[in-house]
């Protein structure tokens, strides 16, 4: 198995160097890829900020690469629920980070348009200003 960097993932997602993508798409083809959800989180922000690409483009390419034959993903439900609630309009990050939040009851933030935002968020822990 082979664990890829976010730059395999965004060479590959985006073919922005024609050489770097020939060959992430031989890794990816050829190798059982492991994942981290933190290169999860990080092609997110790059796709994002660097590469402009909408959320629904975002959360397809994201979904693309989860279900390539031979790709796991680090904590794969956690990241499917963030993928989700993404896709219901939740910023990423903040998705990843409640869908991590594991066996707690209680996710405490300062960040008031998230806990207004996810209080219609299904298996969401309850958010709460501390």
């Amino acid at each position: 198995m082979v664990s890829v960097d976010t730059n395999v993932l965004v060479r590959f997602l985006t073919a922005d160097d024609p050489d770097q993508f020939r060959r992430a798409k031989a890794l990816l083809g050829r190798e059982d890829i492991f994942i981290a959800k933190t290169v999860v989180l990080e092609t997110e922000w790059v796709l994002r900020s660097t590469y402009n690409f909408p959320p629904p483009q975002i959360e397809a390419a994201l979904r693309g690469v989860i279900g390539l034959p031979g790709v796991t993903i680090e904590d794969s439900d956690a990241v499917a629920r963030a993928l989700g609630w993404f896709a219901a309009g939740l910023d990423f990050a903040d998705a990843l980070h409640l869908a991590s939040a594991g066996e707690a009851a209680t996710f405490a933030t300062f960040d008031r348009p998230l806990i207004r935002r996810a209080k219609a968020l299904r298996h969401a822990p309850k958010l709460v200003a501390p």
